[in-house]
This record gives structure tokens, C-alpha cells and sequence, in this order.
């Protein structure tokens, strides 16, 4: 157990040894002996999964997880089970004692278990990982008829919270009048839960770096049981507002005391801005912002959703740091916490959306979708960066008495955002539409000069904010998948497509902008999938950018951070080369490239402005069907007449290696903790190289657990992927993973184990 920490809230994780393995989903876990059981750690997925080709069969039963811990009691103190995320339900027992079950699994559930726990204590968790047609987003079909999987287990943290029996069981710290500086406000409402009631005081104070800001003090007496007291905190002149560029964050700490003594603190985060969804576009902080921005799933190989908070928080990295999005869309769910918190720091704005796909159901299907609209709104409103709430579920019929209702009840419980929801395109003109900004999923299309299909985008609604929530994709062109084992032409569509639809939406400043599909590859079984992967990702399922992503790579002010990316591989003698391109593009934030090929100056380059005048940095196009041999491309780039930045491009096959990229050189020992090891086939510059044939074999020396294969098939991922490592259970120092491949060579990636 954890030392003692005053009155702030303590939490224990339950992760480490846990026992596990298959149960009927309503059986007695009693009768299961421990025999039957093997050891996991969570996070956990029920099934064995690669990277694709995942069977909903292999986890759609129950399964048990069982652990055994000590605890130790204190007077006075109210203990809580938390599960974060357990697919798709759950019944806990502790001690040989039921506690209530929870249908649902993309948000936190609580039960109190003060007086159950003993010095040593038996929890079983039942998991039900049937597809429940009675539980949001699922339908009456087939588990195949929801557009990604969802693999069964407690994907996400379980704890035990102590809190003090009179405490602050919650808080909303709600910014207003945010951009006056004389009057603005932090309106903090707290919910109590007394034990005892009585005289007390309560204290908010909102501080920057453990530095007091400001504060507010309210004396009250109040009866046992659950009490609502709202704080104004004033005087906030100093106070510096929230943006993507500068994402202050502030700390609010709600303490109450009696009779001098403090009892409990409750501790949250917020940023102070303002987010205005209006007909002429999208304001920040009375700024017009451009969103630019992708739709995101965390499912990811090998372990479904079942990842640790580390690696949620790299996903928002790679959208906000290298792909320079504006905004994400939490499809179709809501993310773990962790993916939120990296949001506020990084500045990246979500929609946030319970979860729901194309189908509405009645009687408990509507109380549980009901539930889980108040349940995120409830966990995630202090976040700055949420700033829209998706009161309608995606791609749903529509309702006008279900969905008046869940705009209603947002909007009691948080009134300081706008509220949303996804429509079809053939919806487009509906109105039945209860919420603040209208969002449609926009897969319009028609044939381009070239013959292929090509997006394109329905003009704005003129009666609501109008926002493109869905684009691109596989639906409207140019291809189906997106592959890294597809040919140059089909990739670097991709990245065309995508600058066209916010291009397309620049034009017009009724669009707020685009969140595109979509950020990440995706294993599901509907519509177009291969292998039992969806490829509309312009990061591929291992999170590495593919040749698509360039586009968005460059979206971003040369001052800040120079880019010159290709949305081709320089190959030039293999089954796929750049040579049959008609046209290579380029992607870049310079204002002019130079090209060299082979030494020898090639040619001279100017963003393509005719074709994309309306984003910020358009494709710099050329062609390389004439050039022989093998030469090397150097591009200089140029902002302002002076240089920018240069790259090179080998053409030199010989010099292509293999290379190994952990995301962080440390990790937490203890079995909860991992990050990912990135595989790549580069060139002698460290560009993309083309895959080859032969396999990868992997090697794990120290304190860590692969999570993935011990051979990696890179000739059938395009000569890109990727393993995570986990730390064991026991044990810390260095992990050093190997991997060897048969004509690219060996390379070598180390971690440190570091206790927690």
C-alpha cells in the first residue's frame, strides 16, 4: 500500500500480478481455482491479437481476472474500487461479495467497498466480452456491424481510492468572461459527500507552478450527504490564456476543513479560454482559428486497446508534433484520460463523443447511452482542450425528443462548450437537428482530370456553425486502402486528397474547417478492409506518418519548425519506383526548393498556390520520369530568400539499413508501464527506404516483455513497424531489444527499467 498522504485523495493501482483466464460470463468465480488461472498484467486484452486479422470470436466469451492484495485500514477513511475502461461489462466481486455489475466500456465506474476490504483481500473481476446488442455503440447484428473491434478485457487502469468519510467528490472549475481581464472569472462548483457534516470551510485557490494565483473561501454548515457549493474566484487579471501555441495550464486546489483542521483536498486541472463555434468560422480567444485536424481510434496491434497511459499520450504527440493538427475527434468513444491530459499540455482541441456508430437503440440502450454522455462530460470538463461535446451519436437517425434531451442534459452539466454530433452526408440538409454546431461526415466525390475519384465538399450550412467532422477516408478517393505495400501513385494520393478537402474548406469561411478520416489505421471487419484492417490512416496501426501524412507535416510556420517532407520513396530501380510517377510532390513550408539530382541542378520549385490557394502550404510539384541511374536527391528549401532547410535522398540500395526507435529510454518497472520500439528500413539519409523480403528477428535482453512478435514480417508491412516493450512485473535496469534481418543488418535499441 502507499504511504500516507494526508487528505488529498490516494489512489493504488491494482496492476501488477494478476491471475487470469476463460469463465462462462455468468459463472461463479469461486469455483474457479487458481490452477486454472495464468499470470497477466493489466492493461489487459482477453485475446491473443496481431496486427491484424483479429477474430471477435477469440474474446466475445467471459473471462475472469483475479487478484490478491493486502490492505491496510484507517479510521475515518471511505474506500472506492475504480475500473477506468473494462469492454464490454463486468461484474466485481470482492471477498466472495458482489458488488454491482457495469455494462459499458469506454468509461470509469466506481464502487465503494468500505467494510469489505480485509488485511487480505481476493478480487474477481467477470468479464463479459459478449457483443452486448443492450450496450452503446452495439446493435442487434452482428459484432462486425460496428466499424472497429472491441477487444474484451480491463483495457484501461484499476485502482483502489481512499477518501476521507467527509470529502470533495467532485469539481468543475468553469473559466467565464475569459478574455476580460478586469472581470474574469473562475466559477468553481464542488460536490460534497459528508459523512458528517456540520461547520465547515471551503477553500478554492488557483495556482501556476505551486504558486498561489488567487483565491476564494465560503463558510457553510451543511447535513450528511450529498451537498453542491459553488466558489467565485476573482482578480485574474494576471492570468494568461490558454492556446495551441501556448497552453498554459493552471492548477485549482478545493480544500475543506473544520474547525481549522483540513479534511480533504480535491485537485484539478483547467486552462482559461474561450472557443466560439460561429457561422463565419471557429474563434479561440476571439482569434479565428483554422482547424485542421484528423479523427482518431486507440486501438493498436498486438494489444488492442489495452495500452498504458504512456503510449495514449504519443498518439496525441504525433497529431499535435508531427502531423501540426489543430484538433482531433475522439471517434468513437471516449479516449483514456491520459490522451486527454496530453491534449491540454500540447494544445491540441478534441471533440469528445460517447460512444455510438449508425444505430440507435431504445429502452436500456438509451439509459446506458443517456449514462455515458453524462459519465464523459462529467469526468472530462475541466479539460481545456475539450471544446466541443457530441450530444448526438455518430452517424445516427435522428430523434428529436432523444437528442433534444441529451443536448439538454449536456449543457446542464456544461454549459461553457457547444454540442454536436455527427450526421451523414445524406443528412446534410436534415432538420432534425438539436445542437449548437452542425457536423457532417463528408464522403462527396467526383472524378478529377486524371479520371480518379477525388473529394470533394457539400457547401456549409448558413443556420449553424458548420464543422466536416469526416473526409478522405476510403470513400471518396482515390483508392480504397492505403498501404505501404501499394504503389507510389496510390499513396501519394492520399496526401492530395487530404490537402484537397482543406483546401476546398479554406475557400469558404462558413467551414470551421475539416477533421479528416483518419489519423490512425484501425483493425475492424466492416466496409473496406483488408486483412482485418481498415487503411484510411495517415499513420499507419504501428503510429508511424506514412507517405500521406506529408501533407500535414507541413502545415506548420517555418519559424517554429522548417519541413521538407516527401509523399514518395526515391526508388528508382525497384518494382515501384518514383520514375513512373507522372508527378512527385513534395510538401513543404519553404516559399521555394531547389532540387538537385545527382549533383546537378534539376530543378527550381514554387508551392503550387494556383491549385491549393487556400492552404496555408501547398504541394511543390515536379516530375522524375527522366532521370537514369541511381543519384542521390538533395532539396534545399528557402523562406524569405535565405535557407531553411536541406534533405537528401538516397537512391543507393546497398546503403539501406535497418533501424530501431524506442519513443522513450525509460520506463516504469512493475508490468503497467511500455513504449514503443519503432522497426524501419531507411536509407543512408534515414528516409523511407523500400521494403524488401526476408524477416526481422527480434531479441530481448533485461526487465521487459515484448508486446509483439519475435519475428517481424517488414516485407508485408512495407518495411515499417513496430514493437512495444513492457516492463516485467519484477526486476529494473537496462532492457536492450536486437533485431537482425538478413540483407538490411542488425540494429539495436536500449530502455532503462526504472522503479516506480
Amino acid at each position: 500500500m502507499p504511504r500516507r498522504t494526508g487528505p488529498a485523495p490516494r489512489t493504488t493501482p491494482l496492476d501488477g500480478a494478476w491471475s487470469f483466464g476463460p469463465i462462462h460470463h455468468d459463472g461463479d468465480p469461486a469455483e474457479v481455482p487458481d490452477s486454472r488461472l495464468r499470470p497477466v498484467v493489466l492493461p489487459h486484452a482477453a485475446a491473443e491479437l496481431s496486427w491484424r486479422d483479429w477474430d471477435p470470436a477469440s474474446w466475445e466469451r467471459g473471462w475472469l481476472y483475479r487478484k490478491r492484495f493486502g490492505w491496510e485500514g484507517e479510521p475515518g477513511t471511505r474506500w472506492f474500487l475504480r475500473c477506468a475502461g473494462v469492454l464490454t461489462g463486468v461484474r466485481p466481486v470482492l471477498n466472495d461479495r458482489a458488488l454491482a455489475p457495469h455494462a459499458g466500456g469506454y468509461l470509469p465506474f466506481e464502487r465503494e467497498v468500505t467494510g469489505l476490504l480485509a488485511e487480505r483481500n481476493l478480487l474477481d473481476l467477470v468479464v463479459d466480452g459478449r457483443f452486448d446488442p443492450g450496450v452503446p455503440p452495439n446493435s442487434a447484428r452482428p459484432s462486425d456491424a460496428v466499424d472497429f473491434w472491441q477487444p474484451a478485457g480491463p483495457h484501461r487502469e484499476v485502482s483502489l481510492v481512499a477518501l476521507p468519510a467527509d470529502h470533495v467528490r467532485d469539481v468543475f472549475a468553469k473559466p467565464v468572461r475569459v478574455l476580460d481581464d478586469v472581470r474574469r472569472e473562475l466559477r468553481v462548483r464542488c460536490e460534497l459527500d459528508l459523512a458528517e457534516g456540520g461547520a465547515l470551510v471551503l477553500r478554492a485557490e488557483l495556482r501556476r507552478r505551486g504558486r498561489s494565483v488567487a483565491d476564494a473561501e465560503r463558510a457553510l454548515r451543511a447535513a450528511p450527504g450529498r451537498e453542491v457549493v459553488e466558489l467565485s474566484v476573482t482578480g485574474l487579471g494576471a492570468v494568461r490564456l490558454w492556446s495551441p501555441d501556448d497552453p498554459r495550464l493552471y492548477e485549482v486546489v478545493v480544500s475543506l476543513r473544520r474547525d481549522g483542521r483540513l479534511l480533504h483536498e480535491h485537485r484539478v486541472r483547467t486552462g482559461f479560454r474561450e472557443a466560439v463555434f460561429g457561422r463565419d468560422g471557429f474563434r479561440l480567444n476571439g482569434e479565428r482559428l483554422r482547424l485542421i485536424g484528423l479523427n482518431r481510434h486507440h486501438l493498436f496491434p498486438f494489444a488492442g486497446a489495452a495500452m498504458p497511459a504512456r503510449v495514449h499520450r504519443r498518439d496525441a504527440e504525433i497529431l499535435r508534433r508531427e502531423l501540426n493538427c489543430t484538433m482531433v475527434r475522439c471517434s468513437h468513444y471516449p479516449p483514456h484520460e491520459a490522451f486527454l491530459d496530453a491534449c491540454d499540455e500540447l494544445g491540441l482541441l478534441v471533440w469528445d463523443e460517447p460512444p455510438g456508430w449508425q444505430h440507435l437503440g431504445t429502452g436500456r440502450w438509451r439509459d446506458r447511452a443517456r449514462r455515458d454522455l453524462r459519465d464523459m462530460i462529467v469526468r472530462d470538463r475541466n479539460h481545456p482542450s475539450v471544446v466541443l461535446w457530441a450530444a448526438r451519436l455518430n452517424e445516427t437517425p435522428g430523434d428529436a425528443e432523444f437528442y433534444g434531451g441529451t443536448d439538454r442534459l449536456a449543457k446542464s452539466l456544461d454549459d461553457s462548450r457547444g454540442t454536436t454530433g455527427a450526421v451523414l452526408s445524406a443528412d446534410h440538409d436534415t432538420s432534425d437537428f438539436q445542437h449548437d454546431v452542425f457536423a457532417c461526415n463528408d464522403y462527396s466525390a467526383s472524378t478529377g482530370p486524371d479520371g480518379l475519384t477525388r473529394p470533394e465538399l457539400a457547401p456549409p450550412r448558413r443556420d449553424f456553425p458548420y464543422l466536416v467532422s469526416e473526409a478522405v477516408g476510403t470513400l471518396s478517393g482515390p483508392a480504397r486502402f492505403y498501404r505501404r505495400t501499394d504503389s507510389q501513385a496510390v499513396q501519394q494520393g492520399q496526401a492530395f486528397a487530404h490537402a484537397r478537402v482543406h483546401d476546398l474548406a479554406g475557400a469558404d469561411p462558413g467551414h470551421a474547417g475539416v477533421l479528416a478520416w483518419a489519423g490512425f489505421d484501425y483493425p475492424s471487419g466492416n466496409g473496406n478492409v483488408d486483412r482485418g484492417v481498415k487503411w484510411p490512416g495517415v499513420v499507419d496501426v504501428f503510429r508511424v506518418p506514412k507517405p500521406g501524412a506529408a501533407v500535414y507535416r507541413a502545415q506548420v510556420d517555418p519559424r517554429r519548425r522548417p519541413v521538407i517532407a516527401a509523399s514518395f520513396c526515391w526508388d528508382l530501380t525497384g518494382p515501384n519506383p518514383v520514375t513512373e510517377l507522372p508527378e512527385a510532390a513534395l510538401w513543404s513550408n519553404a516559399d521555394r526548393l531547389e532540387l538537385f539530382v545527382g549533383g546537378e541542378p534539376f530543378a527550381s520549385l514554387l508551392p503550387d498556390r494556383e491549385g491549393f490557394p487556400h492552404l496555408p502550404h501547398p504541394p511543390f510539384r515536379t516530375s522524375f520520369r527522366e532521370v537514369r541511374g541511381s543519384p542521390e536527391l538533395r532539396v534545399e528549401g528557402c523562406f524569405g530568400g535565405r535557407p531553411l532547410l536541406s534533405r537528401r535522398f538516397s537512391a543507393d540500395r546497398a546503403a539501406d539499413r535497418l533501424v530501431l526507435r524506442p519513443d522513450d529510454r525509460a520506463i516504469e518497472a512493475g508490468g503497467a508501464d511500455a513504449t514503443r520500439v519503432e522497426l524501419r528500413l531507411v536509407d543512408r539519409y534515414g528516409n523511407d527506404a523500400p521494403s524488401r523480403p526476408g524477416e526481422v528477428a527480434l531479441e530481448l535482453d533485461g526487465p521487459a516483455e515484448l508486446v509483439g512478435p519475435a519475428s517481424f514480417p517488414l516485407a508485408e508491412t512495407g518495411g515499417v513497424g513496430a514493437v512495444w516493450l513492457r516492463g516485467l512485473r519484477t526486476g529494473v535496469g537496462r532492457v536492450r531489444l536486437r533485431a537482425r534481418h538478413p540483407s538490411a543488418g542488425e540494429a539495436s535499441a536500449e530502455v532503462t527499467a526504472l522503479p516506480r
